[in-house]
């Protein structure tokens, strides 16, 4: 029972709605059916309505790894340069999959509580005509940073018109913080379904635009299963290349219904609140926040643990004790802070109840705690946005 009481506050997977899980579970029908071809055009459309972009959307079977594999393999040909932002783990992911392939990274490593700089990146496409592809990541869910994409895309004209393309994670950033793929400039962006989208993880998708359509047809990397020429050939017949999970698609089709109905301009609010209640609990009750407040994400907070308290045994006690999950930290932050998410399928008072919980688990190791501080201070936060 304790199990299904539980609180899953971490930056994905995230909660479920149960309208999604119903969708889910309707029984199995053909994917090279009429059934499915409706689907497929709905969640389509739908995809391409958050993405921003008129340009081709794949659905992939996979997580979103599997997206940014197939980022890299259809943007990048072997011996190409790219460079790489690197400011956390995700990240550093690009740069170990662009090297995977073959590729020549120069990585722009940054404060990884702070986002990129996009001077520092037109400095870098100044200094190397011949780069192929940036490779950023919009929403840095192992340390709550979010870039800022648009200045980034910007950086090219900054360095004389560079003809690089921009390829963006935004994994954990898609649905919960504003992203205009087409208006920006981005010609690839990579996404999950079990982040802001509120679908069980196994789907990921892969947005890309008319330049980056060209590389797709040039590069000359081996691909078979995340060769986007096949997506791109199959959709047109309102399919997938090879066997999707249909029981996914189904629940896409009902998350993006809902994320229709309250419009993303409201999502984007409803995670801002979030976020600033999140943040002002934490400071009201002295927990140092990782990220500055400049490039603080909507969708997860990170906190640094209090001196001498073990970040994991922390949420732990919070997880047995009080059923509230958080996330720990990620790489070279493992055991030195503890994730808050909010994204998907949340609002204020699932906030409320995380900070409460903070507040008993801090107690429960012996921290010190005002207890009610933080509840007190997110409560103030949500009563003014109303």
């Amino acid at each position: 029972m304790q199990d299904e009481r539980r609180h899953l506050r971490i930056p994905g997977p995230t909660p479920v709605p149960p309208k999604v899980t119903r969708a889910a579970s309707r029984p199995i029908f053909n994917h090279r059916g009429p059934v499915f071809h409706r689907l497929h055009g709905q969640v389509t459309a739908g995809l391409k309505r958050v993405f921003q972009t008129d340009g081709h959307v794949a659905l992939l079977t996979g997580s979103g790894t599997a997206a940014m594999e197939a980022a890299v393999a259809n943007m990048v040909s072997p011996g190409d340069k790219v460079l790489v932002l690197v400011g956390g783990v995700f990240g550093g992911r690009w740069a170990k999959i662009a090297r995977a392939f073959g590729a020549r990274v120069i990585e722009y490593g940054y404060p990884w509580n702070e986002g990129a700089d996009p001077d520092r990146v037109a400095e870098y496409l100044a200094q190397h005509p011949d780069i192929a592809a940036v490779f950023a990541t919009h929403n840095e869910s192992s340390t709550g940073v979010t870039n800022d994409i648009e200045a980034l895309a910007k950086a090219r004209e900054a360095a004389g018109g560079h003809q690089a393309l921009l390829v963006v994670d935004s994994v954990s950033g898609l649905g919960g913080a504003p992203l205009q793929m087409d208006e920006w400039g981005v010609d690839v962006v990579v996404t999950g379904s079990q982040k802001c989208l509120m679908v069980p993880p196994g789907l990921a998708f892969v947005a890309w635009g008319a330049r980056a359509d060209q590389r797709v047809e040039q590069t000359s990397n081996h691909r078979f299963y995340f060769d986007l020429r096949a997506y791109k050939g199959s959709a047109e017949r309102g399919e997938t290349p090879y066997t999707p999970a249909v029981s996914l698609v189904a629940a896409l089709a009902e998350a993006l219904e809902m994320l229709e109905e309250e419009g993303l301009e409201a999502a984007f609010a409803r995670h801002r609140l979030m976020r600033d209640m999140v943040r002002a609990a934490m400071k009201a009750l002295e927990l140092p926040l990782f990220a500055d407040d400049r490039w603080a994400s909507p969708t997860v907070t990170s906190v640094k643990a209090p001196e001498g308290m073990d970040a994991d045994r922390f949420r732990a006690v919070v997880r047995d004790s009080f059923g509230v999950e958080l996330a720990g930290g990620q790489g070279e932050l493992k055991g030195r802070l503890f994730r808050i998410g909010h994204m998907g399928w949340a609002g204020p008072l699932d906030m409320v109840a995380a900070v409460a919980a903070v507040e008993q688990g801090l107690k429960a190791v012996g921290a010190p705690v005002r207890m009610g501080a933080g509840v007190a201070a997110a409560q103030e936060v949500w009563a003014a946005w109303r």
